[in-house]
């Protein structure tokens, strides 16, 4: 019996990297995933890796009526979604004195604006769900620490954070059955983080064993805490913030 059995998920940016790993993680534990992507070809053949469980559909999340439109598409490929994975991002290297306000914009665009119109749709959908559901967030360790090399998607997943929170609050008020809560990854091993611009290279990381301080995580990592959050074994936590960084937020300078 899988851990997400009966749930069905929705999750962006699923075409590579965490959403890749997190979409077949899902559907291994038992879950129907509807997979998104601005790339229609990258998320298609995830999905078609998955098999049936999974449904592919391309997405572009700064837009406001697309969201309903996936929720709907949910809806008619597997039934009401219980689950929401915001994963969509991306990365523009740029300090504080090189960053133009076009590049700002964008990141503050996908991973801020997309994420909120994300959540919006799904409490919209989930509220009147007789079960219980789950918002997941992807935010950063760069909101708990800044990271000057990028400044406008620290700010960005900054506010996913106090997003996140805000979120969790108003669903428990209103009694609502859904959670929210937001995942901090540090560096991963994923092909955003690979690209020549961030700077990460070395060997792939193993999907198993130690990772030495200062290596990159395996996307696994992530998405093995995703499905815990995903599931009803964690109903006990909501607007809360979960490092994934293997120590180092706390590392001795």
């Amino acid at each position: 019996m899988g851990r997400l059995d009966g749930k069905i998920a929705i999750i962006t940016g699923a075409g590579s990297g965490l959403g890749k790993a997190i979409g077949e993680r899902f559907a291994e534990d038992g879950a129907q995933v509807v997979l998104t992507d601005i790339d229609s070809d990258a998320v298609a053949a995830v999905a078609d890796g998955i098999g049936p469980a999974a449904a592919s559909f391309n997405q572009n999340v700064v837009s406001e009526n697309r969201w309903t439109e996936i929720f709907d598409e949910a809806k008619n490929s597997f039934g009401a979604p219980h689950i929401l994975v915001n994963n969509a991002g991306l990365v523009i290297p740029a300090n504080i004195e090189e960053c133009t306000l076009e590049q700002f914009h964008k990141q503050s665009s996908v991973m801020l604006d997309g994420v909120f119109l994300g959540c919006r749709e799904a409490v919209r959908s989930m509220k009147s769900n007789a079960e219980p559901c789950s918002i997941i967030n992807l935010s950063s360790m760069a909101a708990l620490q800044g990271y000057s090399p990028f400044p406008a998607y620290a700010a960005a997943k900054g506010g996913v954070r106090s997003l996140t929170k805000s979120v969790a609050l108003h669903c428990k008020e209103q009694n609502y059955p859904i959670r929210c809560n937001s995942l901090h990854p540090a560096g991963i091993d994923t092909p955003m983080v690979r690209q020549a611009a961030v700077g990460a290279d070395g060997d792939a990381t193993p999907a198993t064993g130690m990772i030495p301080l200062g290596g990159l995580g395996h996307p696994n990592d992530v998405a093995s805490l995703c499905v815990y959050l995903a599931s009803d074994e964690s109903r006990f936590m909501t607007a809360g913030e979960y490092p994934v960084e293997n120590g180092t937020l706390y590392q001795p300078s």
